[in-house]
């Protein structure tokens, strides 16, 4: 069954037949042989006293150190985010934002942060459609580069909410690591350098949106160009940033000297996030919301949040046995499709900053309504148009997840973002790490449950995830990549539960992503939207999803599709075991 997931088959986006004189024999090689398991998946890694799983291996290398330090999860979490804020700064760093949910063995409970920062509070909605109108912006939407979309980066007050709560060392300990690999450097990985070419090319093309570009180029170029797998890249910026950090604790970076450089940077610029933001910043502990499917329950963070999108996924699927098809057949992936469009037409309605939206939060996540989503699934064909649910009768992020897990039981699910393309493209002078740009994500229609608002936290992609079993703990886990997130926390969990993969195998099949539909910005785009999947499934199978009404794309680079990591604690033995996403740079690392 697992081998028909990834059967090989070629074809592009669109469906095409060749004449036999243009035929041509494949002579590709494929994967090798297994002795166990699938022959396309690794093996899962194994551990008895702690392990890392991260997208870098030189941050997963010193999680594990800081364990060995006498360090716990919390430690080692936050110094590996630390890490792959200098080593993977495509995907993060400590200008943007950090969620995390924490499994706490003493008090057994299951804990979640939302670090995620605000608006500017002295910018209105109507001077940010001035400031639009002025840039010639007309399609409803924020841009992406310069100081509009940046909202207060709370991933810094997020390590010490987590570190005053449940952390061991001191923060110089925990930081030191960082701190030496920006002083001296480090090789960069192929993966990344990918990424980061990519994305100072996009910067070259929405340059009249960002104000000032020097300090980024100054910072992340290498005599002008981004730089390849296995250059060594230094940062000394962000290595005295991180030492203030590291001596003077969270002051230094909401109301010290790094809130007045932001500030003046801000001013220099005619940016509107000033040294008020940063000191009114706090990141709040909430509740997970968790639903149970087939003697597991996936936990998700709520609103401001899409962790609930993956709840309302999985109370619609609950309502058909998947595991009747292969994996791989037409039928698993459009009911999942199908979910999935339903679920998100919530999410460009309801889900939002809570202190200013409020949503009906259990209903949506109620089996009954769940049911009622189910019901308006044609098992035969794909709908034309969806609509949000009604409670009277209503972009590729670039992101990095980690998990840890240390001797005594204690799990981190950590996620963390600049969101889109590194960030805004505004580096504050001499600090060495860049702001993010979540404010696109904010709607500019009246009205709306996600609008722009003063002091308000936009709607945000990034979401840890955990599954309890028995009311214990069972897995810590995350899957990066914008709206990919709750698809792939699904389709994760579906290949476990449903197929009976091990942490490995669920995270290198083949997957599917749909976008499409209404957004929680109120840009809508097409209803039935289009339908990415990676080559790794029949073409009988994407042949049939076509003749039921999808707009199959058949998508090789495996980019759309996120970055997976994840730990399984054996509630017997306790061992640990362990996975990485074969589409990033990462590996676990174990003791």
């Amino acid at each position: 069954m697992l081998k028909k997931l990834i059967a090989t088959a070629l074809y592009c986006a669109a469906p095409f037949a060749m004449s036999a004189s243009a035929q041509t024999e494949d002579t590709s090689i494929g994967p090798g042989a297994r002795p166990v398991g699938a022959d396309w998946s690794r093996s899962p890694v194994f551990g008895a006293n702690g392990m890392a799983a991260t997208a870098h291996p030189l941050a997963s290398q010193i999680a594990i150190d800081i364990l060995k330090q006498g360090g716990n999860a919390v430690d080692a979490a936050i110094a590996a985010n630390a890490t792959l804020g200098l080593m993977e700064p495509t995907g993060n760093g400590i200008g943007g934002d950090l969620f995390a949910i924490i499994w706490d063995p003493k008090s057994e409970n299951l804990y979640g942060l939302n670090a995620s920062g605000r608006a500017p509070a002295g910018r209105t909605l109507a001077d940010m459609k001035e400031k639009l109108t002025a840039l010639e912006v007309t399609d409803g939407s924020i841009p992406l580069g310069g100081s509009l979309p940046v909202t207060v980066p709370g991933a810094v007050d997020g390590w010490f909410e987590m570190h005053d709560r449940f952390g061991k060392l001191s923060m110089k300990k925990v930081l030191a690591p960082a701190i030496g690999y920006a002083a001296n450097g480090f090789p960069v990985s192929p993966v990344i350098a990918y990424y980061w070419g990519f994305n100072f090319k996009r910067f070259g093309e929405n340059l009249k949106y960002i104000e000032e570009f020097e300090n980024a180029q100054s910072t992340y170029l290498i005599d002008g160009e981004a730089p390849e797998a296995g250059e060594i890249f230094k940062n000394p910026d962000l290595a005295r940033t991180y030492k203030k950090i590291a001596s003077k604790g969270r002051k230094a970076f909401y109301k010290g000297e790094i809130a007045e450089t932001i500030d003046a940077y801000m001013d220099r610029i005619g940016g509107d996030l000033q040294y008020e933001d940063l000191v009114a910043h706090e990141s709040v502990w909430t509740d997970p919301g968790c639903v149970s499917y087939k003697g597991h329950e996936l936990c998700e963070l709520p609103p401001n949040t899409q962790g609930y999108a993956a709840l309302q996924m999985l109370n619609i699927l609950k309502n058909v046995d998947l595991s009747q098809w292969e994996r791989g057949s037409a039928e698993v992936m459009h009911y999942i499709t199908e979910a999935k469009r339903l679920a998100f037409e919530d999410v460009a309605k309801f889900y939002a900053d809570p202190e200013f939206a409020e949503a009906p939060l259990d209903w949506l996540l109620s089996e009954e309504y769940g049911a009622e989503r189910f019901a308006l699934i044609n098992a035969e064909k794909a709908m034309t148009d969806v609509e949000p649910g009604d409670p009277a009768v209503e972009g590729d992020g670039d992101t990095t997840y980690l998990t840890v897990a240390d001797k005594d039981g204690m799990m981190v699910s950590l996620i963390q973002s600049n969101y889109a393309g590194m960030g805004s493209g505004l580096v504050p002078d001499g600090l060495g790490f860049m702001l993010q740009n979540r404010g696109a994500l904010f709607a500019l229609e009246e009205g709306h449950a996600n609008v722009y608002e003063p002091g308000k936290r936009p709607f945000h992609t990034i979401i840890p995830a955990f599954v309890m079993k028995d009311g214990a703990p069972f897995i810590s886990f995350g899957l990066m990549g914008g709206s990919m997130q709750p698809q792939g926390h699904v389709q994760v969990l579906v290949n476990i539960v449903d197929y009976g993969m091990n942490l490995q195998e669920a995270g290198d099949a083949t997957r599917l992503n749909h976008g499409g539909g209404r957004s929680p910005t109120a840009v809508n785009a097409d209803p039935v939207g289009r339908l990415m999947i990676e080559p790794g499934i029949s073409a009988e199978s994407v042949e049939k999803l076509r003749a039921m009404g999808h707009n199959v794309v058949i998508e090789e680079t495996g980019v759309p599709f996120g970055g997976y990591q994840a730990i399984r604690r054996d509630p017997e033995t306790g061992v640990y075991e362990g996975a990485t996403e074969m589409r990033k740079d990462g590996t676990v690392a174990a003791y």
